[in-house]
């Protein structure tokens, strides 16, 4: 699946969820979210490296999928933020990271 179709269904279902949630999109909602979203990629992070209070450690196998349920949460608020500002991200990384060229002066 292509970049652009993950956003557009990834915008469907964070939108249908605030629906439901009766939760108002805005901006700066969508800025705590995803700030909510990093804060909790660090912890399972911090979890899986065992820099955390004993009783919060994981099998390797189990903080590996909390880490990646993590950065899956932080990917679609990425493309969710991408699809409410009409920015293709696709095109962004590739030009940004890629070839480069918005960094060309």
């Amino acid at each position: 699946m292509k970049i652009q179709e993950l956003q557009k269904q990834a915008s469907k279902v964070f939108l249908n969820n605030l629906k439901r949630d009766k939760i108002k999109l805005t901006d700066d909602y969508l800025l705590l979210k995803l700030t909510e979203e990093l804060g909790e990629f660090i912890q399972s992070s911090l979890i899986n490296d065992k820099r955390c209070r004993p009783e919060k450690y994981l099998k390797e196998n189990v903080s590996k999928k909390e880490m990646a349920k993590e950065l899956a949460d932080l990917l679609g608020l990425v493309l969710v933020i991408a699809e409410t500002q009409d920015i293709d991200v696709e095109e962004a990384l590739v030009k940004k990271w890629i070839t480069k060229e918005w960094l060309k002066k």
